[in-house]
């Protein structure tokens, strides 16, 4: 005669999930997904003013690349965001023209890098007038050496944006990351589909 072998009760079956729960995974999910890439990866910013004109324009919408810099170093030309040093709450936006140990200088508008004129085809002046350095560093500056893990930051505007001429030399550590597409654009004084800068959508920045 065997003895009986004791059968352990059948598990509790789960209750499918309601509809409601199931939907509210997704969102949670879909925001720390949507957080992460934002912090990490790539973040949306608007410009609000015109000092990188005419790369630039008011009412463009970019993505910037936040983690290309973990892989590379910034470069001579890049379009970047960065905090600004007088206030690190706010964004801005300029252009890489000086790059650690190099020395700046700037005569009746013209930049000279380690001595060279540098050539800037995306330069733009709105005024003809060349103020005198004793007044302003607008348009005579320096020469400035920078130190290391610093850059020259200025606006492709030049007459009008306010950038490393006046507040000195960008630290690294305030990099937020490069910009490098144009998503969307809208002019705000235009009228109909014609606020709507079609040409614009999509345009790669270099």
């Amino acid at each position: 005669m065997t003895d009986a072998i004791p059968q352990a009760p059948p598990p509790p079956q789960q209750r499918p999930k309601s509809a409601f729960r199931h939907y509210a995974e997704a969102i949670v999910v879909a925001v720390i997904l949507a957080l992460g890439i934002r912090t990490f990866v790539v973040e949306a910013f608007t410009i609000p003013s015109g000092s990188m004109l005419s790369t630039l324009r008011i009412g463009d919408y970019l993505l910037v690349n936040k983690f290309i810099y973990y892989f590379t170093e910034p470069r001579r030309g890049d379009i970047i965001v960065f905090e600004f040093p007088l206030d690190p709450q706010r964004d801005f936006i300029k252009r890489i023209v000086g790059l650690p140990g190099e020395t700046i200088e700037i005569k009746n508008k013209q930049i000279s890098i380690n001595g060279q004129p540098a050539r800037e085809e995306y330069v733009s002046f709105s005024s003809d007038t060349v103020q005198p350095g004793r007044l302003s560093n607008r348009d005579n500056f320096g020469p400035l050496t920078l130190p290391a893990g610093t850059y020259f930051m200025l606006g492709d505007n030049r007459d009008d944006s306010l950038d490393s001429r006046f507040w000195g030399p960008l630290s690294n550590d305030a990099v937020v990351g490069k910009a490098f597409l144009i998503y969307w654009s809208w002019d705000a004084e235009a009228r109909g589909l014609a606020k709507v800068r079609w040409r614009r959508l999509g345009k790669l920045l270099r």
